[in-house]
C-alpha cells in the first residue's frame, strides 16, 4: 500500500495519472497520486531494468499546483501506457530521453 510522502495516510484509489517511458532500454512508469487529507501528491516509481532486479522508488511530497500541472501533461497524451509512444506529452515529461 502506497502512503502519502507528506503525512504517511494511506493513498487509496487509482493514481490521478500514469505515464510510461523508455530510457536506454529500461522501461520507467511513474504514476501521480494526491493525497485529499494534506493536498499534496506523491510520485510512485516503478523502473523496470532490461538487465537487472526492477525497483519502486516513491518522490514527493509534491506540491499540488506542480503535480496538478503534470498530471494534466500527463493526461494529454492519447497512450499514456506505450513506451514507445514519442507525443509532445511524452517528450515533455521525459524530457527528450526516451528510447
Amino acid at each position: 500500500m502506497l502512503l502519502c510522502a507528506q503525512c504517511n495516510q494511506a493513498l487509496e484509489g487509482s493514481a490521478a495519472a500514469s505515464i510510461c517511458g523508455g530510457i536506454m532500454g529500461d522501461e520507467y512508469v511513474e504514476s501521480w497520486y494526491f493525497c485529499a487529507s494534506c493536498g499534496v501528491y506523491t510520485v510512485e516509481i516503478y523502473h523496470d531494468r532490461f538487465a537487472g532486479e526492477p525497483s519502486v522508488l516513491t518522490r514527493g511530497p509534491v506540491a499540488k499546483a506542480d503535480g496538478d500541472a503534470q498530471v494534466a501533461l500527463i493526461r494529454n497524451c492519447p497512450s499514456t501506457w506505450d513506451k514507445t509512444c514519442r507525443c509532445p506529452s511524452h517528450m515533455t515529461y521525459f524530457g527528450d530521453s526516451l528510447d
